[in-house]
């Protein structure tokens, strides 16, 4: 059960260790774009090429999609970002339950996007576990772990890629091993969460330290992205570096402190600088500071 493409990895494992898949459930087709073109999921074009049985439910929580899932007569079901809360009947429709892939060491950073929220928090490590799913959120007990360094610049798109070939092996692990493990529980106390993103949670906060800011520019991808405006327009911004403080307290948060060549620098909080790298101008293509630069040619103290 998954639907973006972090979860093809761990669907695409599964079939080369040799289980039977029963059935794919992923969200249903949605319309696109301005042209309201049909696309499918990810898992959807997966599970096509590999002839496998498709399920796309409207609605969970019905007598008839529990019945549905239960005539699968599944081992396990392998749950990988679907989309969708488990009723409890789904939950216990199958001998070894439901077991999750989730992008976070749980109890810490349960929610939808716990990927996200961890470079955004600044954290240097995060990782992958497997999880007996339950009725709450994300709060399961834990079957395996394992640890992943977030490389310094590496936005959330980046990471995920690797999270998810993490994930997969380690499913894989739990399935093999699923008989010898003993599940821990969670400890409460210490979870934190990782709501979905608001386009709203993009808006540039100059008050903030760069590096925070910075930590939301490689956070906030592929949505809501960080954007701000400048003369009445909106720039979006792809990739950021914090730089030390500058010890100028005549600096105002906010103001263009250099913009020429491959240097656009912005006054943020407590002194600090954010060197913009990769930017987007409303209508245009994403480009370079040094072709946005030239072309629209910002004034130094003006303001963002």
């Amino acid at each position: 059960m998954g639907t973006p493409a972090a979860a093809v990895p761990t669907l695409e494992r599964i079939l080369t260790d040799g289980h039977e898949v029963g059935a794919v459930y992923t969200q249903p087709d949605r319309p696109s774009g301005r042209g309201k073109k049909i696309l499918f999921s990810p898992v959807k074009e997966f599970a096509l090429k590999r002839g496998l049985t498709i399920v796309q439910p409207q609605k969970i929580k019905t007598e008839e999609a529990t019945e549905t899932f239960r005539s699968f007569k599944a081992d396990v079901a392998v749950v990988v970002a679907y989309g969708r809360i488990l009723p409890v009947s789904f939950l216990e429709a199958f001998p070894k339950g439901a077991i999750n892939v989730h992008f976070s060491l749980l109890p810490k950073y349960r929610g939808a996007a716990p990927v996200n929220w961890a470079i955004v928090n600044g954290e240097t490590r995060t990782g992958v576990t497997t999880m007996q799913m339950d009725a709450g959120l994300d709060t399961g007990d834990i079957l395996l772990q394992r640890e992943m360094e977030i490389g310094q610049d590496e936005n959330a798109i980046e990471l995920m890629s690797r999270l998810s070939q993490l994930g997969a092996g380690l499913l894989s692990e739990t399935l093999a091993k699923y008989d010898e493990i003993t599940p821990i529980p969670q400890n409460d106390s210490s979870a934190s969460f990782a709501p979905l993103m608001e386009k709203e949670d993009g808006f540039a906060d100059w008050t903030m330290p760069a590096e925070d800011i910075a930590n939301r520019v490689r956070g906030f991808q592929p949505f809501p992205a960080v954007f701000t405006f400048y003369n009445g327009s909106r720039v979006t911004i792809w990739e950021a570096i914090a730089e030390a403080a500058m010890g100028q307290n005549s600096l105002q948060q906010g103001e263009i402190v250099a913009a020429r060549g491959d240097d656009l620098l912005i006054a943020c909080g407590q002194g600090t600088v954010l060197r913009i790298k990769e930017i987007q101008p409303e209508g245009k293509r994403r480009m370079s500071v040094r072709d946005f630069v030239n072309g629209v040619r910002p004034e130094v103290e003006a303001y963002v």
